[in-house]
């Protein structure tokens, strides 16, 4: 057998590995039977199997990407597409097996639900294992449950909207998706309602050589509110493991979405996940995104601006070291008048990571009066790492407001003197300057999440020291 962990610098809680103890694991590979046995293990009804091998045929029909990070190193025939851990559905976290809760224990799951959240659910490998929500948003009229029940017990609002958002033909790996998908989260607001604390999801992927595939479905209907937080993180091994992931998010007329997600995945893991929202009348749509784990990322979230009025923001972080190639954005399209959208993104790159900022900015004829920003910024901690913008600016009509700014700088050599001079080490006074190029985007985060983004800097930094100092002993 071959040896598929890996001994790194600790990366605290994330690494932490349960043995690969599953109930059930489908065979590697992508075929028609492989599908049908996914479908059978769900108990699909029969228009979402046909649903599933329809999906199968577009992604055989369609070409892996020729722009971006290369892909090769990815070989569907050596990932397990679905593993049914050994646990059920729970509503207590009691209930969940020792090893699984133990893992989001130490992930601060139930505390954060204690303090801070009307709503939990965990996916373990390809399985929600634990739901929960409060009392009084189910007296509202809100449903917030895993993909397979809402299947089941609102089959109609989820053929209205299940892949309409983001078709099997957006590109290869949605319609990979549209085949293999497994647990992830349905939230239902009704109209008019407000739902002041926020729902969270945590996904965490355990098995090697496996993928992840959950889809999100939230739907805010007309004047409602919602704040939506998801979480994922892995452990490393010597495999690859992908994650491709769907969140199809419709935000009705005066209705409000925010989207916040820290992603840390592990570095075998190619992050190839899709997100888009539809966004009504008068409608906002806020995303706020750090994503700081993964070998290869692709990710671009979309807001589609449909109604007079409707607004997007966007404020996202990456960090790459050693190894990573991090190719995310952006996309937006408007499509009505006195429409806008701001984009703030910042990367961060050392050791030699790449960080790459692609975008779309499409404001159609039909959308006078419309207005867009969209500002980037990069940070290179070394001589060596490597930061890119590719912006694509697509404007069909003269009677709007535009902008795009970009810039790419390295750590001030005199801004790390001053704070020596002021006591500081050398380390410290790096941290402090990366922290404050990143305090923007912690600042939108909810408190956990920018602690944890905190950390993930902290986590970072200290490994490009020790890298460093690695590198100094042995050539100087």
């Amino acid at each position: 057998m071959s040896k598929t962990n890996i001994d790194e610098i600790n990366r605290n809680i994330y690494d932490i590995k349960n043995k690969d103890n599953y109930d059930f694991k489908i065979e590697k590979g992508l075929t028609a039977k492989i599908i049908d046995e996914i479908s059978s293990q769900k108990n699909d009804p029969e228009w979402m199997r046909k649903f599933r091998l329809k999906a199968l045929e577009v992604y055989n029909k369609l070409e892996f990407p020729t722009w971006g990070p290369n892909l090769s190193e990815l070989n569907m025939k050596e990932i397990a597409t679905y593993v049914r851990p050994k646990a059920k559905l729970n509503s207590k976290w009691e209930d969940v097996p020792q090893d699984i809760k133990e893992t989001f224990d130490r992930l601060g799951i139930p505390e954060a639900e204690k303090t801070s959240l009307a709503g939990v659910g965990a996916q373990y490998d390809s399985e929600v294992v634990y739901h929960s929500m409060k009392e009084e948003l189910i007296k509202q009229g809100v449903v917030y449950t895993d993909m397979e029940t809402a299947v089941r017990e609102y089959p109609e609002l989820v053929k209205e909207h299940f892949m309409k958002c983001v078709p099997l033909y957006d590109h290869k790996f949605a319609a990979l998706h549209g085949a293999v998908w497994s647990g992830g989260s349905f939230v239902y607001v009704p109209k008019g309602v407000k739902v002041d604390i926020p729902l969270q999801s945590y996904f965490r992927l355990n098995s090697p050589e496996s993928g992840q595939f959950e889809h999100t479905l939230i739907i805010v209907e007309e004047g409602a509110s919602l704040h939506f937080i998801e979480g994922c993180s892995a452990p490393k091994y010597n495999k690859v493991n992908l994650h491709a992931g769907c969140v199809e998010l419709y935000v009705k007329d005066n209705a409000y979405l925010r989207y916040s997600t820290i992603e840390n995945w592990s570095k075998n893991m190619f992050n190839l996940n899709t997100k888009k929202a539809i966004v009504g009348k008068n409608a906002k749509m806020e995303w706020v995104s750090g994503s700081f784990g993964s070998k290869i990322s692709m990710l671009y979230p979309m807001s589609i601006l449909n109604g007079e009025g409707a607004k997007t923001e966007y404020t996202g972080i990456s960090f790459a070291g050693k190894g990573q190639n991090l190719d995310n954005g952006f996309k937006v399209v408007h499509n009505s008048t006195n429409t806008s959208s701001v984009v703030n993104a910042k990367s961060i790159s050392k050791n030699g990571g790449k960080c790459t900022y692609r975008s779309l900015v499409r404001i159609n004829e039909n959308a006078k009066k419309s207005k867009s920003s969209v500002s980037c910024e990069s940070l290179m901690l070394d001589d060596f790492s490597i930061s890119d913008t590719i912006p694509t600016n697509d404007i069909r009509t003269d009677d709007v407001e535009f902008s795009h700014e970009a810039s790419i700088g390295k750590l001030s050599d005199k801004t790390i003197f001053y704070l020596m001079s002021r006591g500081l080490s050398e380390e410290d006074a790096k941290a402090m300057i990366v922290r404050g190029f990143a305090y923007p985007i912690a600042k939108e985060l909810p408190v956990e999440y920018a602690v944890e983004m905190n950390n993930l800097i902290n986590l970072e930094l200290e490994r490009n020291n020790r890298l460093e100092k690695e590198y100094f002993s042995v050539f100087c």
